[in-house]
């Protein structure tokens, strides 16, 4: 039988759609394998360790959900597969199935769960600027006039963007496409502040060359609740993912995770981070939520 180079080409397409769009828990029943999508800057949460291999709070986490994956489904044996994601890919890149899950530094938020769904909240962090301590810089209307850099595909420049045009704040706007470009455009010159999440900001500082040299706002822009994300309308492996996540959040297990990532010397400096749980983080233990509502948070 032949087919016509359309219809392989209509039933290629048909074939990702479905496999995109399968449930999660049987497509890695059948493929002995699950895939995490990660980060390679977001320090402490998921970046490469100096063997490039991915690391972190995020993936700690994600590798306690893969274990209760591979319980529900009682499988002897479960690869782990990891996919290097960006900002602006991730989204696409779990819809369409080529990770199952995304471990990183997401914020959850109403816009995005119109496409993706999110395991309860794992850390409560704020949108601020880093910039050097001699620029005169201390809030972001001081940057009229300046350039400001911030991520592609994330919150943190669309909310500044708004801000930029709603107060007229006459600010330079610029992406880069991941956050170390970003933050060494703020050491090099070209970009007089950057502004992403206070936590990831703490971390680049203080893996930076000269840390005395920055400084991050006390003026907080926003709340940004993080989650771990799954693909959207996938009620089963919603169910699993977040029983997992809450266990670990309810029972106290979470605890050294988070202690082992932002309270000990971590990769690659050894550098302490010293951030304790904030209040929010702890109210969020004691009850989980997957609420996109900066309010919850608050």
């Amino acid at each position: 039988m032949s087919f016509s180079l359309r219809t392989v080409a209509t039933l290629a397409l048909a074939l990702a759609a479905t496999v995109g769009h399968a449930d999660t828990l049987e497509k890695v029943k059948s493929s002995g394998s699950f895939t995490i999508g990660h980060r390679d800057a977001s320090i402490p949460f998921s970046y490469y360790d100096d063997k490039q291999k991915p690391i972190g709070y995020s993936i700690d986490l994600c590798l306690r959900i893969v274990d209760a994956v591979q319980k529900n489904l009682g499988l002897a044996k479960l690869e782990v597969k990891y996919q290097l994601v960006t900002s602006a890919n991730r989204i696409p890149l779990l819809a369409n199935g080529t990770v199952d899950i995304e471990c990183g530094s997401t914020t959850n938020n109403a816009d995005r769960q119109k496409q993706v769904s999110y395991a309860p909240t794992t850390f409560v962090t704020a949108n601020r600027i880093v910039y050097k301590k001699t620029s005169g810089i201390k809030k972001l209307a001081d940057l009229k006039g300046k350039t400001l850099v911030s991520t592609a595909g994330t919150t943190n420049i669309k909310q500044i963007t708004e801000l930029n045009a709603a107060q007229n704040l006459g600010i330079n706007i610029v992406s880069a496409n991941g956050h170390a470009e970003a933050f060494l455009m703020v050491e090099t010159g070209r970009a007089a502040a950057f502004a992403m999440d206070d936590i990831l900001l703490a971390g680049l500082v203080a893996n930076s060359k000269t840390p005395g040299d920055y400084e991050i706002s006390s003026e907080a822009l926003s709340v940004e609740p993080y989650g771990i994300m799954i693909r959207k309308d996938d009620p089963k492996f919603k169910q699993v993912v977040d029983s997992a996540v809450s266990a670990l959040l309810t029972s106290g297990a979470i605890n050294s995770i988070y202690n082992t990532w932002f309270e000990k010397p971590i990769a690659p400096k050894g550098i302490n981070l010293n951030i304790p749980i904030s209040p929010s983080l702890k109210r969020v233990m004691a009850k989980p939520t997957d609420s996109p509502d900066p309010k919850v948070y608050e």
